[in-house]
């Protein structure tokens, strides 16, 4: 049976998802690593969402942690969780661990933009200039023959 297929997501089953998730390379499961960014953000630079990557503050809206604000101190691109540095449990022992959050439950409030890839794909997307698009109240309308002819 074969390891990974790109065909697997176009399935409905649960089954074929999940291991179409587990089963991806890195390079498609980088793209599960996808956060909606702020208002703020979504405006300045005209796209939804981005890959988060560490340093980036993120704020969390679902999950024991809701409303915490951290900086994204880890990202595991081979489990598909990103690691806050708000956001810590306390183990048996006493020691702080950081707890698994997925990327779809976070908001991106703040980039770090040290990196010129990151800052490519950001200008990759220019914003929109105001383009004139025909509405159907614009559109010159065919004359339509209202008499009606009868036949004598």
């Amino acid at each position: 049976m074969k390891e990974w297929s790109p065909a697997w997501i176009s399935s409905k089953q649960p089954k074929k998802q999940r291991k179409f998730r587990y089963n991806a390379p890195l390079s498609v499961k980088q793209k599960f690593l996808h956060s909606h960014l702020s208002k703020e953000l979504r405006k300045k630079y005209d796209r939804r969402a981005l890959r988060v990557r560490k340093g980036d503050k993120v704020l969390i809206v679902r999950g024991n942690f809701k409303k915490i604000t951290g900086k994204v101190e880890r990202v595991d691109t081979k489990h598909l969780k990103i690691y806050v540095e708000k956001a810590e449990v306390s183990k048996r022992d006493g020691s702080k661990a950081l707890y698994p959050i997925d990327p779809s439950n976070v908001i991106i409030t703040e980039l770090v933009l040290s990196d010129k890839e990151r800052v490519k794909v950001l200008e990759r997307k220019k914003p929109k200039t105001d383009v004139k698009h025909e509405t159907k109240s614009e559109k010159p309308k065919a004359e339509k023959n209202t008499k009606k002819e009868v036949k004598k």
